[in-house]
């Protein structure tokens, strides 16, 4: 059976492109892992600051050799010091002063072929971290979040995923909703991993591809309006005692399921697809 919205009527590409978002002013990124992806990002990078007294490990001496060889300016300062600029955060003595975070351009996100992640006003930096570090890793091509009521790339966000977020393409956007419906007219199912009467088995329900995920806000889950804008709706099974996982675990299960069968031969028929 045919699954591609593309070959439907109406399936036509977006005719009205929107510009890229301006960037913000800066950023002060903190942790070693976390530095050390934004130096191979996208970010135009100032000044990498070391904190007096700092151990070296060999993270910490390929930051120091990175920058020498680019031109960074680098920066011993007071532990002290770093730990105010970094709002006390746990900086592990490096921090980074970069450009903001470059959002990409939502009609970049549906000109790209594979997942797109839908994350709906989640809120909590950390499960957002959680969340992208985990898209990094199963190769979706895009993150899309809403401008009002969600947390943004923050540098909180950017220690949280390791800095795989570096490596992504996050768009904002004025309404999900809308997003979801732009998504399906170029060709994407679209699935929100909720609970419910509606929802299916998310290891046992035929997925078809490509899918846009969506993964609502911790502990209201995905919005019921955003949730009549989805294909289906599919739930994790669990059979132990806790009612529920949070949104970072859950979607992480749901974003590696979906890499596991696009890992899989369509010769050993498991690859199904939504009728």
């Amino acid at each position: 059976m045919r699954t591609d919205r593309r070959d439907r009527p109406g399936g036509k590409p977006n005719p009205n492109p929107r510009r890229a978002e301006p960037r913000p002013a800066g950023d002060l990124l903190y942790g070693r892992n976390a530095v050390g992806e934004v130096l191979f990002g996208r970010r135009q990078i100032r000044t990498l600051f070391l904190a007096d007294g700092i151990k070296e490990d060999d993270r910490t001496r390929r930051l120091i050799e990175l920058a020498s060889q680019t031109g960074i300016t680098m920066m011993r300062i007071p532990r002290a010091d770093l730990d105010r600029r970094t709002a006390f955060a746990n900086h592990q003595g490096v921090a980074l002063e970069a450009s903001g975070y470059p959002y990409a351009p939502f009609d970049d996100l549906i000109a790209a072929s594979g997942t797109v992640l839908l994350l709906d006003h989640l809120q909590d930096p950390q499960n957002f971290g959680t969340l992208l570090r985990a898209a990094e890793a199963t190769g979706v091509v895009g993150i899309v979040i809403p401008r009002d009521r969600s947390v943004d790339v923050t540098p909180a966000v950017v220690n949280a995923s390791s800095g795989a977020v570096e490596h992504l393409r996050v768009a904002r956007v004025p309404n999900l909703a809308r997003a979801i419906e732009e998504l399906k007219t170029a060709g994407w199912w679209a699935a929100a991993l909720d609970i419910g009467n509606d929802s299916t088995d998310l290891f046992q329900t035929p997925i078809p591809t490509p899918v846009a995920l969506v993964v609502g806000a911790e502990g209201e889950g995905v919005s019921p309006n955003v949730r009549r804008h989805c294909d289906l709706v599919l739930s994790i099974p669990m059979v132990g005692r806790v009612a529920s996982l949070n949104a970072a675990t859950a979607g992480s299960i749901a974003l590696f399921e979906l890499l596991r069968r696009t890992q899989i031969p369509a010769s050993q028929g498991l690859t199904k697809q939504y009728p």
